[in-house]
């Protein structure tokens, strides 16, 4: 995977400023006064910082916004990066702030003096999720990646608020390398490989084949891979940090490594961004690295269902009637709904086998949700109010964009079929809720269940706050705080 940015702390040395390369970084409140770091900093360079601070730039600059003397005499450094940021700020004014950061230095070392500042795991966040690049597959030796050197008050203490921060920080970097990866690349085998893997963090990770898949009746998510030469698969991780008999929670991901629409062609213009079909099952890897890195005190699971999408003499056609594993059968009107296909089965799966307190899937599953929401939000669809909210929650604390979107009977008639139990799609009407709908058909009375249809968000073509172009890795932080928050002692 994408190594994560390095961070070492240290306490403030002023040898130690003068003499760093790359790039030094100061904080200063909106009030304009400079702590010890900072005096040094104006010091060196002969109060050329307290002049950029007095100065009509500052006093327009947003908080978390970055200010730059570039070559400043007195010091080795390529540029002070000045940071406006109150010490009591806003979480995500802090986190702003680390991005900026990291946008500054790109690949240059970083040195940070966060003194005492409040605020400081928020900043490490920040400039730990904007510090990423995809460039694996390009054929010039890629230059080495900046480390971050922080000076504060307290190193030790420092480096242990920020420990879980960054364990979020690379299980984001994970689900992105993952969303990003070409599908030649990213296969049903190596996507399986890949999180087996994740074993020598703690979790364990049982991969199920094409044989035992049709002895489940996993006839649904089997019928979406018989086209392609590569083999469906289910991976199962799960992380048992909390009490032996506590249910785990749930999280199960839609894997489709390339979707070409099956029989129900995609057309050519835009199909290569179907490499990020399986975004949902890279949210639900990226989180369970995250709790095992992190240790967390829970119990999760975490499925995904692997499959490549792809017209043959084999595949699916139109028409045809498949029987999931809960034993209701399905006409298949449009092979480019697939998606579906495969998370009935493994939701359904998921509740036979560990009867989870909660559920929670992850999909790109329809282009409506696009036309709804735009790339601002994912949309949410839940059968449980509290759940629901307690999902709502932590997305807004994390800043990733969520909707809640309607459930009802109305749009369940909308999957009649006259030949079979139902039919995988609804018509044009409503997409993303008939969807939904017949995803709710595969959850259990009783079951506290959310579906995050985040096709907009997963994959984007402008940089976000906290990610460049491409994969954005949204959701594994809300999902991380959702386990934080509501499932660990």
């Amino acid at each position: 995977m994408t190594e994560p940015v390095t961070f070492t702390f240290a306490e403030t040395d002023i040898d130690r400023i003068a003499g760093a390369e790359g790039r030094v970084a100061v904080i200063v409140g909106g009030d304009g006064r400079l702590d010890r770091g900072a005096r040094r900093v104006n010091r060196l360079t002969k109060g050329a910082l307290a002049r950029l601070v007095e100065g009509e730039r500052f006093a327009k600059a947003k908080p978390g916004e970055v200010l730059s003397l570039a070559y400043p005499t007195g010091m080795a450094a390529e540029a002070v990066d000045v940071v406006r940021l109150d010490r009591r700020c806003d979480v995500q004014d802090a986190r702003r702030a680390g991005v900026a950061l990291a946008r500054a230095m790109g690949k240059a070392d970083l040195m940070l003096l966060a003194g005492n500042h409040a605020r400081l795991a928020a900043i490490v966040t920040g400039l730990a999720l904007r510090h990423y690049d995809f460039d694996r597959h390009r054929s010039a030796e890629p230059d080495p990646r900046g480390a971050v050197t922080v000076m504060c008050a307290k190193p030790e203490e420092a480096e242990a608020a920020v420990a879980a921060p960054l364990a979020v920080a690379e299980g984001v970097h994970f689900t992105r390398d993952l969303v990003n990866e070409p599908a030649n690349h990213l296969t049903t085998i190596s996507f399986a490989e890949r999180l087996k893997e994740m074993e020598a963090l703690g979790l364990e990770v049982e991969v199920l084949e094409e044989p035992d898949l049709e002895k489940l009746g996993m006839g649904s998510l089997l019928s979406v891979g018989q086209g392609s030469a590569s083999p469906s698969k289910v991976v199962v991780m799960h992380w048992k940090g909390g009490k032996a008999d506590d249910k785990p929670l749930a999280l199960v991901g839609k894997g489709v490594v390339f979707d070409t629409g099956g029989i129900s062609l995609k057309p050519a213009a835009g199909m290569e961004d179907m490499t990020m079909d399986m975004g949902g099952a890279g949210v639900v890897a990226g989180v369970m690295r995250t709790l095992a890195r992190r240790k967390a005190g829970a119990n999760v699971v975490g499925l995904v269902g692997l499959v490549e999408n792809m017209p043959s003499g084999t595949a699916t056609r139109p028409g045809d009637v498949v029987r999931s594993m809960k034993g209701d059968t399905i006409e298949v009107i449009n092979t480019d709904a697939e998606g579906r296909l495969v998370l009935a089965d493994v939701m359904w799966y998921a509740q036979e086998r560990f009867a989870p307190v909660g559920m929670v899937d992850l999909a790109t599953l329809t282009g409506a949700i696009i036309i709804g929401l735009g790339h601002e939000r994912a949309g949410v669809f839940s059968n449980d109010d509290g759940f629901c909210k307690s999902f709502l929650k932590a997305a807004e604390a994390e800043g990733e964009g969520a909707w809640r979107m309607p459930l009802g009977e109305a749009y369940d008639k909308m999957l009649k079929s006259t030949i079979a139990d139902m039919k995988n799609v609804g018509g044009r009407p409503a997409g993303s809720i008939t969807a939904a709908q017949f995803l709710g058909r595969f959850v259990k009375e009783g079951c506290p269940w959310i579906h995050l249809d985040i096709a907009g968000v997963a994959h984007v073509k402008d940089e976000t706050t906290y990610a460049p172009k491409g994969a954005t890795g949204w959701g594994v932080m809300a999902l991380n705080r959702l386990v934080a928050e509501n499932y660990e002692g």
